[in-house]
């Protein structure tokens, strides 16, 4: 057998159906072997993990990294060492930066500042909106892993396109076979709350979660369901956040829709009381809402019709989080970092497997997004992405230990058991001994070069918006 970079020795290895004592045998970024100590090949470097469960590097399908506009917030260094950190291999940066990721040059210039600066592996989204339907192919072209779709208006302003225009882009984006994530809330009903409370002087935290209750999201997955099943687009729901909103995500998964879903700490562990406690520091897009909710999503989550976790991680400025008016208050908080030991707290405490987190937080990613077998999984072949965790390990979150440049999150003193000690990426340290691996900066690559999405299966091709302009435009005057 080959020489192997590395061997790793008396971890437990974690799959989403089993938990083996096993070693892995690394070379040039990728898996050689698992199995047995005395079946590994000889090593230049042996690391003992005994004591430790390894997991595959967790997939974040949901980051706001900010790079470039916004460097106070976050930048690609800051957030992908948080993402290290939480043992969080794998990133999708979303495109509300400024510019706007809504070119191939926009893109160009994001993946020259993310090669150059990030820790660990990322996909980047292209914006997705009324007027860049038109660059849709240029973008898959120049790399994106996927496309986002603001349903409802969120931090960058971004406008929500019509229906029309959203018919019109799933159809473009149907052909080419890549998943839109959407923010799946309905902006015309948000946002005429919102103006009737402004008029009132309602200006409290409360007022955020009023002006967006749970029928916005109902209404916007309902409606995206019908679209993706009517052109054969692959649609993501992101950040889901309510009860209501896991029926129509039922009924479209019943009817064949490729439809997946996420959602994340903040609505499993955090709701309405939580408010009087932190205030605006909360104010995130979807609100995070009433603990009836809670239990709704755990169980989707537990049954599959959830198919993973994320973060919207969404950095801001301790300044931008504690304005009195909550109209004020920008949306969001750091998460990349927490997502793990807040998840691994719950195995600790009986309410999930470590398997069934591996299956959450990284082989469904994986698979759902043509990542999958060479990310989400520990076997021969795939790229050696681990995360080697102390499920025993407590902490206190401190919000000022944090990697991000944010330093406000409602964690804040929250004990969490479970915990990365090490983060591999393609066979490299990048985090240590709870230490960050400087020089790996730049290590990081664009996965869209590797991501394989099943085929294309658009529908009723004959009646879209190109196929239907192509045949007036060719009729006889």
């Amino acid at each position: 057998m080959k020489k192997a970079d590395l061997v790793i020795h008396g971890g437990r290895v974690v799959s989403p159906d089993s938990i083996i004592e096993a070693s892995i045998a690394i070379r040039d970024g990728k898996i050689l072997t698992v199995g047995t100590a005395d079946a590994m090949p000889e090593a230049t470097e042996t690391f003992d993990a005994t004591g430790l469960h390894v997991l595959p590097g967790a997939i974040d399908v949901h980051v706001h990294f900010r790079d470039p506009g916004y460097p106070t917030k976050e930048d690609w260094g800051t957030g992908t060492a948080g993402a290290a950190f939480g043992g969080v291999t794998t990133v999708f940066d979303m495109p509300n930066t400024l510019p706007t990721t809504a070119t191939p040059d926009a893109l160009a210039q994001k993946h020259t500042i993310a090669s150059s600066r990030a820790h660990i592996d990322y996909g980047l989204y292209g914006f997705l909106g009324e007027d860049t339907i038109g660059n849709v192919q240029d973008m898959v072209e120049a790399g994106v892993i996927g496309f986002k779709l603001y349903m409802g208006e969120t931090f960058g302003r971004l406008p929500s396109p019509s229906t029309g225009a959203m018919l019109e882009a799933f159809e473009v984006v149907a052909e080419t076979g890549k998943r839109i994530s959407l923010h799946a809330e309905t902006a015309s009903i948000m946002s005429r709350r919102e103006s009737r409370m402004r008029d009132t002087g309602r200006c409290d935290p409360m007022a955020h979660i009023a002006a967006r209750p749970a029928i916005v999201a109902v209404e916007a997955v309902s409606r995206a369901a019908a679209l993706a099943e009517w052109t054969g687009a692959r649609i993501h729901i992101l950040h889901i956040s309510s009860a209501e909103e896991l029926r129509p995500l039922a009924e479209a998964k019943a009817r064949g829709v490729d439809i997946t879903g996420e959602t994340c700490p903040h609505y499993l562990f955090l709701s309405t009381d939580d408010y009087r406690r932190v205030g605006g520091v909360i104010r995130i897009n979807p609100p995070v809402r009433e603990p009836r909710n809670q239990e709704p999503i755990w169980s989707a989550l537990q049954s599959g019709l959830i198919d993973m976790i994320a973060t919207d991680h969404s950095p801001h400025t301790p300044e931008q989080k504690t304005r009195n008016d909550i109209w004020t208050v920008d949306c969001g908080f750091p998460g990349v970092e927490t997502q793990m030991p807040l998840m691994l707290t719950q195995v600790a405490q009986g309410r999930a497997s470590i398997c069934d987190y591996v299956r959450w937080s990284a082989a469904n990613p994986a698979k759902h997004w043509g990542l999958y077998p060479r990310k989400g999984v520990i076997q021969a072949g795939a790229d050696a992405d681990l995360a080697l965790v102390d499920l025993n390990r407590t902490m206190t979150i401190d919000d000022q230990a944090l990697q991000t440049r944010s330093k406000i999150t409602p964690w804040n003193g929250r004990t969490i058991t479970g915990l990365p000690i090490h983060t591999i990426v393609r066979g490299r340290f990048v985090m240590r001994d709870r230490q960050l691996i400087a020089d790996t900066a730049g290590w990081g690559r664009s996965v869209h070069s590797i991501q394989k999405m099943p085929p294309a299966k658009p529908r009723n091709t004959e009646l879209t918006m190109r196929n239907i302009v192509k045949h007036v435009e060719a009729r006889p005057t």
